[in-house]
Parts: C-alpha cells; structure tokens; sequence
C-alpha cells in the first residue's frame, strides 16, 4: 500500500495532540495517511500499554487512516542509532510516502525531539540504494526518500514555518484525543494527576491551536516547523 502522509510519532497519542486534525483534513480530501508510533509507551504513569493501543486503534478509527503500527522501540530510551534508523526505514520504503510528519524538534519531553532526529535521519537513508532493508517476506526493498519531513509542534511553542487550518476538523480532532480515556482528563478516573491529565491541559491544547489560528485568519490552526526552506511553484498555491 503506498500512502500520500505517513506520520510519526514517538509515543501513541502525539499524533492526536500535536496534528491530528491536518491528518483528518487530507484523509476528507481524499488523500491516504497512516500512523506509526516509534513506542507503546509504557512509562506513562496512568494506563498500561495494552490500554493505549487499545486507544490508538480507536482514534485511529475515528481519523479514518489507512494504517496505524507501533514499532515497539523502549519508551524513553530508543536511540537514533542504525538499529533503529533501519527499523523506520523499512516502514518508509514500504509505504512510500510523499509527505512525513514527525514530532518537533525538540520539546518538553526528550523522546520527542529524539524521535525527530530518528525520523528525520531515516528519512533520508531510506533514499540511499546502498543500504539494505527487506519486507516482511525477506525480500529487498526498493529505496524511497520522501519529499518532505515536516515537524508538528507540541508542548513547547516553536515558531511555526507552516500553520494549517483545522477548523472544520476540530470537533473530531478532540474526539481522538479523547479516546485516550486513560491519559487526558477523565472525572470518573482516580488514577494519579499527571501533567497532561488535568482539565487546564486540555483547555491549553485549545488555546494554542486558536493562537496559531488567529495567526492566519481563522478558527483553529495546527503548526509545522521544516528544518529546511520551503518552496512553491505559484504565489498562488499560498493564498
């Protein structure tokens, strides 16, 4: 299968965070996306792994992508390292997608920025021929090298390159994140409080989404950063 946007992500639940309404968007438009978190992760003080993959599956429903895998890599300690690169790169090479969404470049959480670096290096070693990778029947991939790899940003506020509108997405968007019923805020869950459990962290997803928003014109907006320029065939292609 290949797809127009495959999107990264270090732990389940960034996604939804961080660009789950620009996914919503392409896929109403007819484009094909799917999602692979790097971890399952098991650190996280409330929910157990079995849980959050029960959770992504089911935003992952109500996003409507064509594919969403978890690699398994150990949360909080998977390293950019060729182990891991190789492991991106097959999904890469496998999925040939156009257009990569990875987590910001660096935030709050040092797994995210990590994640960044792996996806953005594997990117473009899954360009090169000389490095081997097989399918899950053994055989020899073919290179790929997507054309872009942009970063959706997350706790921490960086300077957006690119600011999408999510407006008419934003309802379903927040459905996803709801889905994880173990990890946001829930008033029937006596887990323990965590930073992103509370109901003001919800209330901040918003507010930022409405900066960013506000910054362009409109409702609700989702940020990207490229750590390259960006170019356009027609000034028009920007209005």
């Amino acid at each position: 299968m290949k797809l127009d946007i495959l999107a990264f992500a270090s732990h389940p639940d960034d996604i939804e965070l961080g660009c789950a309404g620009t996914l919503i968007g392409h896929i109403a438009a007819g484009k094909k996306v799917g999602i692979i978190d790097l971890t399952e992760g098991e650190l996280g003080t409330r929910g157990t792994p079995e849980i959050r993959l029960q959770e992504a599956e089911a935003a992952a429903e109500i996003m409507g992508v064509s594919v969403r895998e978890n690699l398994g890599m150990a949360d909080g300690f998977f390293l950019n390292d060729r182990e891991h690169q190789l492991q991106v790169m097959q999904k890469i090479r496998q999925y040939r997608p156009e257009i990569v969404l990875a987590n910001a470049l660096h935030d709050r959480h040092p797994d995210h920025g990590r994640g960044s670096e792996l996806v953005t290096e594997a990117c473009f070693k899954a360009g090169l021929k000389m490095v081997s990778t097989k399918d899950g029947q053994g055989q020899e991939q073919a290179a790929w090298r997507p054309k872009v790899v942009y970063h959706f940003i997350q706790d921490r506020l960086i300077t957006p390159d690119i600011v999408v509108d999510v407006t008419p997405f934003w309802d379903k968007k927040m459905e996803t994140i709801r889905a994880f019923r173990s990890q946001f805020y829930n008033p029937d869950d006596s887990s323990p409080n965590t930073y992103i459990s509370s109901p003001e962290f919800l209330n901040f997803i918003e507010s930022r989404a409405q900066e960013l928003g506000h910054a362009i014109g409109v409702k609700y907006g989702e940020g990207f950063s490229s750590d390259r320029l960006i170019g356009v065939r027609n000034l028009f292609d920007l209005i």
